[in-house]
């Protein structure tokens, strides 16, 4: 049988890369030694496509230092996918816009960090991928591809928001937001704070009510917040049901290993391709068993006394896994921090 509803596969096609991001999560670099060969990936888009995942996300590393990236991108688009890719950018516009045009690629995403080159090159380790970045976006635009930018946002450029929304209204691009995880590279001590975090998810909501139109979207990333009752669902879901990794959302890497998210830790591996078919993987009933099999008994301390516990389940994975060592126990909740913060104004009114 079929495991619920397939939605989105995000696919690291690649660990390969030319940027050295401190907020990467896979600390992305040097390609792995066994990254799957051109026929396994083709054969997974198949058994992908027969599994009902039409929303295929590709993203590196770096996607165009695959040599084969075009090849598995149309396969996706020929299997009738929506095909999204996820670059920086730091690529001569003239080689691969026109590659993509072709393609009729139906996303593509560009890393921007900063407001200026001095926050964007910091950010990225390499000089020119600030500039690289916006000359590749614009190109894209200048195309017509339908395009966006994504911010991973933290301490190093949590203030530069506001700079970044004037370029991203001057550009008329969507825009991105997510929120950095201590994972891979990235260091903890430069998380948001509580503080940042829920200004952060202020921000969004804000901007969203004064600018989102039917042509153009600032939003957050699914796991924002949760159970708020001044800020909204943030993202492009629905709303928050509880955590998606390995219920309608799958992360591959490029050596064929599954995971529910691709941003959670190696620890999640459900099992690899080479091994055992995305179809047995997808399907097998013990399989995402953190989030499948969810009992309440799951929950660890900062969600076991909630009046949401039963449906938020302990908010994002990866988040929870990787500040608090356990899934079901997110410490990054806009319901606990509003909560927090009005006891701590009746006490202080005592």
């Amino acid at each position: 049988m079929t495991y619920l509803n397939p939605y989105i596969t995000v696919w690291e096609l690649t660990l390969k890369c030319n940027l050295r991001c401190i907020h990467c999560g896979s600390s992305a670099g040097v390609e792995r030694k066994d990254e799957l060969s051109t026929k396994e990936a083709l054969q997974l888009c198949h058994d992908l496509s027969d599994l009902g995942f039409r929303g295929i996300a590709l993203m590196g590393g770096e996607v165009f230092l695959r040599k084969d990236w075009k090849v598995i991108s149309k396969e996706i688009k020929d299997l009738g996918g929506v095909l999204s890719i996820i670059t920086n950018g730091f690529f001569a516009p003239e080689k691969f816009i026109p590659e993509l045009v072709k393609l009729e690629t139906d996303c593509l995403m560009i890393g921007l960090d900063g407001a200026s080159a001095e926050t964007q090159d910091k950010i990225r380790n390499v000089k020119g991928s600030f500039e690289k970045a916006r000359a590749f976006m614009r190109a894209a635009k200048q195309a017509n591809l339908s395009i966006g930018i994504i911010t991973t946002v933290h301490k190093l450029n949590f203030h530069e928001l506001p700079k970044i929304l004037e370029f991203v209204l001057k550009e008329g691009v969507d825009w991105q937001i997510q929120e950095a995880a201590p994972i891979g590279r990235f260091p903890k001590e430069l998380v948001l704070s509580n503080e940042e975090y829920y200004s952060l998810g202020l921000f969004i909501y804000s901007m969203q009510k004064r600018y989102n139109t039917k042509d153009f979207s600032i939003f957050g990333t699914h796991n924002f917040g949760f159970h708020s009752k001044v800020i909204p669902n943030l993202s492009t879901y629905p709303e928050w049901e509880d955590c998606y990794a390995g219920k309608n959302v799958l992360g591959i890497q490029s050596n064929g290993d599954i995971k529910g998210c691709l941003a959670l830790p190696d620890e999640f591996i459900e099992g690899n391709i080479r091994e055992r078919s995305i179809k047995e993987i997808w399907n097998d009933p013990n399989a995402f068993a953190y989030n499948r099999k969810f009992k309440v008994e799951d929950l660890g301390e900062n969600c076991q006394k909630c009046k949401y516990s039963k449906e938020c389940k302990g908010g994002c994975t990866t988040r929870s896994s990787s500040i608090t060592g356990i899934p079901h126990n997110d410490p990054c909740c806009f319901y606990r921090i509003e909560k927090e913060l009005l006891d701590l104004e009746k006490k202080n009114n005592q």
